[in-house]
């Protein structure tokens, strides 16, 4: 039986996987923050001790992992399989980085400096066979962190504050490695429209106060996954209705 010209097998060996990374995300939220060692001989005996298997997201990471899979699909080569590969890799970084940052305020920095080795990887596999596009990751990787950056830098100007965290600055260089120039720039739009919206919706519900400050690190994940699973084209024409008001559709 084949889904997307995808074995069935594969689906249950990824099913599968989904569930132990699943797991393995939730051991990392603990870790992380305390600044320890997610893998360690003293690690792995803690762990035993305290077993309690989050179960919620361990479904999660397997829907995502199924997801995925159907998606990009199983492909000849291993090159061709990178997008799979990396995005199966990534995910359970970028769930942690949703709930550590939601939780706690803060993004770990080995848990960034993660995201960019494992990038870095990426982007010279994808090199080998062609140029381009280890060149469109890198300039991802500028356009990720400089706007970022310059925004954090025109906030303390401007509030006497920041207004990203540099949390946030060096997770966005380190996505624009697996998603390069434009659509880190894509990322970048969607998270800043999810933020607005949430943040008026708490703010409205006074779920929140208007002056609270509130985690950037989960809506960067949202567009990041949305950026994974929606097309190009459509997130496209989504934001340039948004942002013209719907002239552009009135155009076209």
């Amino acid at each position: 039986m084949y889904f997307n010209d995808v074995n069935i097998g594969y689906y249950i060996i990824i099913a599968i996987l989904g569930l132990f990374i699943g797991e393995l995300v939730n051991w990392m939220n603990k870790r992380l923050p305390e600044e320890k060692p997610v893998f360690s001989h003293g690690g792995i005996k803690e762990y035993i001790k305290e077993f309690n298997p989050n179960y919620l997201l361990m479904i999660l990471v397997q829907i995502i992992y199924i997801a995925l899979l159907y998606k990009f699909g199983i492909k000849k080569t291993f090159v061709e399989n990178l997008d799979l590969i990396k995005y199966l890799i990534l995910t359970p970084m970028l769930l942690s980085v949703f709930i550590i940052d939601y939780k706690l305020q803060i993004i770990p920095n080995r848990l960034n400096l993660t995201i960019f080795e494992v990038g870095l990887v990426f982007a010279f596999l994808y090199g080998l066979s062609n140029v381009a596009i280890s060149i469109n990751m890198l300039l991802g990787m500028l356009a990720g962190g400089g706007i970022f950056l310059g925004i954090t830098l025109l906030g303390g100007l401007v509030y006497g504050k920041e207004a990203m965290g540099l949390g946030d600055v060096k997770l966005m260089g380190a996505l624009g490695l697996y998603f390069g120039f434009t659509n880190i720039i894509i990322i970048t739009l969607v998270s800043f429209l999810i933020g607005a919206i949430l943040s008026i919706i708490l703010i409205l519900t006074k779920i929140r106060k208007i002056d609270q400050y509130m985690a950037f690190g989960p809506f960067i994940v949202l567009a990041t996954f949305i950026a994974i699973f929606v097309p190009y084209n459509v997130i496209t024409v989504i934001l340039l209705n948004i942002f013209t008001l719907g002239l552009y559709s009135k155009n076209n």
